[in-house]
């Protein structure tokens, strides 16, 4: 036991020093002191390696504009049926609002079995089908039939795996992605991370597939672009209601709204570099 705990003790250091999860560590607990760690790992820590950090329901239970914004910097986590984990810093997301929002899958309040994700817990997954071929996946939040769409992701770990899911539903011949192309856009990251209807109604804090952990040096205000929903057509004032959030300077968002950010610069909105 008294190793144990100087091996959490040295984990809770390293997460607050380090910009990725110290996985080493996290395997040193399963490992016994020969080196051996086959005949005495411990179901107990091996749950507690899933479960260590990961966001739970108070984090999700909040209005759809603030998770939104809140979802910047945490990291999304995907556990792939061969043991693989995929992990990638979100840098991009999207707010509907429910019944209000014209833009939205739930406008007027309608519930139907394509959206009834929308209407459950904070947390739940909603994923739906576009062009029947692609996936983007949403998470509700507080409010009627509100959810966040997850638009981009920073690819932190498994991109070799994310590359092979990328390639996989790509019909022909495909050049190697860059990183940067991993996972700019909602269809694409759910390409890469192996998100199809199958996790529609999932719960991200209870299940063991996929679900989030807390990111290093969350931003601020003043570190996020605030403008229109890309692909909403034809909503009226909706279409220009500033409910699309992404990292300034990320290389990794979908689409870079200049104007905006030449804007808010002006006004002084953004910090210092």
């Amino acid at each position: 036991m008294p190793r144990k705990r100087k091996l959490l003790a040295q984990l809770s250091t390293l997460q607050r020093n380090n910009s990725f999860p110290p996985f080493d560590a996290l395997e040193n607990l399963n490992a016994t002191p020969d080196g051996d760690s086959s005949s005495k790992s411990s179901k107990y820590f091996a749950i507690e390696k899933k479960n260590s950090s990961q966001l739970e329901a108070d984090f999700f239970n909040q209005p759809c504009v603030s998770l939104a914004k809140s979802f910047l910097g945490q990291i999304l986590v995907r556990k792939l049926p061969d043991g693989r984990e995929l992990w990638g810093r979100i840098v991009e997301t999207e707010a509907y609002l429910g019944g209000e929002d014209e833009a939205s899958h739930s406008k007027g309040g309608k519930q139907t079995q394509r959206n009834a994700a929308m209407f459950m817990k904070p947390g739940t997954l909603y994923v739906y089908q576009i062009y029947g071929i692609y996936f983007c996946v949403n998470v509700s939040s507080q409010g009627e039939g509100a959810a966040v769409l997850l638009r981009s992701l920073e690819p932190l770990q498994g991109l070799d795996a994310m590359r092979e899911l990328r390639s996989a539903s790509r019909k022909g011949p495909t050049k190697l992605l860059k990183d940067w192309q991993l996972c700019n856009g909602p269809s694409k990251l759910c390409q890469a991370f192996g998100i199809d209807k199958a996790f529609d109604q999932r719960d991200l804090t209870q299940d063991a597939a996929i679900w989030m952990v807390p990111g290093h040096d969350l931003p601020g205000e003043q570190d996020m672009v605030a403008t229109t929903r890309i692909g909403i057509g034809n909503r009226g004032e909706w279409a220009q209601k500033p409910l699309r959030f992404y990292l300034r300077g990320n290389k990794f968002v979908s689409v870079v709204d200049k104007k905006t950010e030449g804007e808010m610069e002006a006004m002084g909105h953004f910090s210092c570099s």
